[in-house]
Parts: structure tokens; sequence; C-alpha cells
């Protein structure tokens, strides 16, 4: 295992997902030399405060099969409250717990995450193919590193979550797998670690010895057959981490102890893009720009 090496984990927000012994791993790794940027969503806080604030959800589905979280307004002020004001002050509190300076951030801060919100568009919902106008999500076009830069290099780690800002500086929801695949990306870093309630990409989601070592995805089409529920989104996000120029990027398991250390000794779904499909022939080159 190589120090002195810049990772970047996604932190599951299901509730299978132990932080806990998450934070106490990257206080061994940043000790070992290694720079770390945690990047948190939370599902399970926000389904919970939403149920508690009686804030009705519900999920879209891209033409392509991919589900994400329906943001209208209130949902919005309930995602910023669930990972601002819950997720990132726990993770925080149990990093310093353990002798991590750790800084929490939204995307929001210094303008670090910038993305365009789309006016309308198809998506499928409770059942029906509608025209969504509402829904406050959008997609990170531009990483805005610096302050990042600048934190690793004083040995801080930062905690990083949505919201991202839109093009008018307006709170928009942002998938957080594909903020720290963004965020892989403009920091240069090693390898990006996705961690879930699952030991990595099944092949039968009913049985966790199916695990792949290894699993390709097109650099163009949907994820795959094994992209199931949030594992889609997931693989989306690994193969723009790869097509930004990430060398590594796995899928693994976040429910128990020294799961990224575990990664580094080769735990996991390794995710490797298709052959001759190492850059999407639409891709922008200033989508994740750092300026």
């Amino acid at each position: 295992m190589n120090a002195n090496q810049v990772l970047v984990v996604k932190c599951g927000g299901n509730h299978d997902v132990n932080a806990t012994e998450i934070c106490a791993d990257i206080a061994d790794l940043t000790q070992d030399g290694h720079q770390v940027v945690v990047v948190h969503g939370g599902s399970a806080d926000i389904d919970s405060l939403a149920q508690r604030l009686d804030v009705p959800q519900r999920r879209m589905v891209s033409p392509d099969g991919v589900s994400a979280r329906y943001t209208d307004e209130a949902t919005m002020e309930v995602v910023t409250l669930a990972l601002a004001g819950a997720v990132k002050p726990r993770l925080v509190a149990e990093l310093q717990r353990r002798g991590v300076p750790a800084v929490g951030m939204t995307g929001m801060d210094a303008g670090m995450l910038q993305a365009s919100r789309k006016t309308a568009h198809r998506a499928l919902i409770d059942g029906r193919t509608v025209v969504v106008r509402d829904d406050h999500s959008g997609r990170i076009g531009e990483v805005r590193s610096e302050l990042l830069t600048t934190l690793l290099s004083e040995g801080y780690v930062p905690v990083i979550s949505p919201p991202a800002a839109d093009e008018h500086g307006f709170p928009v929801n942002a998938d957080a797998d594909r903020a720290a695949a963004a965020l892989a990306t403009s920091l240069n870093a090693d390898r990006l670690v996705l961690l879930t309630g699952a030991p990595g990409v099944l092949t039968d989601a009913d049985d966790e010895d199916s695990v792949l070592d290894e699993y390709e995805v097109s650099g163009t089409a949907a994820p795959g057959e094994f992209a199931r529920g949030g594992m889609a989104l997931k693989l989306v996000a690994a193969r723009e981490a790869l097509q930004g120029g990430v060398p590594q990027v796995t899928v693994s398991d976040g429910r128990h102890e020294n799961a990224v250390t575990d990664v580094l000794h080769g735990a996991g779904t390794q995710i490797v893009l298709t052959p001759g499909q190492e850059q999407a022939p639409d891709r922008n080159p200033e989508q994740n720009r750092s300026s």
C-alpha cells in the first residue's frame, strides 16, 4: 500500500453503513500519511426528517432506468437540513473525537460545487411519464477545488455533501456519489472509494457471495444488468471518475471496520471502463474543471 495517496471516500447514507468504523479507519489512514476527502449523502436521515416534517417523498426514474430523489422546494429544504444539520455534524464529531481535524462543508461553501439545474426533463414518477419542472436538482459541471487543496496540504480532512450551487447561486440537490466522482477528478485523486451496504457489485442481489472482483462499465450506455437500485448511480459515478482520469474506483462494503484499508488491499469490486471507451465521445472538457 503506497503512502501519501489522495483518497476520496464516499460514505453511503443508509443505516447499514457503519460511519463510526469508517471514521476510525480514516483516522488511521491519515496517521499513515494519506490525504482523505470524505463525501457523504444521507438518504436515511433525509427520509426520516421528511417523515417528521410531513414532507412527501417521491422517486424519479430517468429514461435509462436510473432512480433519483424528486427534489421539490420543500424536499430541498429537508435535504439541506438533514445533510448539513445532522449527518455532517455526526461525522465531523466522530473524526475529531479520534484526533482528526475535520472540516465540514457543503458544495455551496466557497462555490465549491457548481451545478446546472434542468428547467424541465422527462421522468417516470409514480408509474407515469411526466415533464418535471419543479425539481431542484442538478448535475455538477464545475469544481472549485482551491480551498480543498489548501485544507489537505495543511492536514485537514474535508467532509463534504450536497447541496451544490446552481448558476444563480441557489442550492440544488446533487447525487453524492457523482459529487464524489467530480471531486476526485478535480483533485487528481489516486482512488475513489464508494462505500455501501453490500460487499460490492453483486450478480445476485440476494447472495452476498456473488460479489464481483471487477465490473466493466460502458463509457456511453446504461450501467448494465447488475445495476439495481442505488448501485446504478454508483456505477454512473464510477464511470465519470474513470473518464475524468481517476486511476482506480472501487465499490465496497461500508458495514465493517477497516472498510477503506481493506479496499487498498484489494477488497470490493474494481470498476473499469470498457476498453476503447476511456473518454465518452460527447464529454464536455470543462465539465470537471477546477478554477
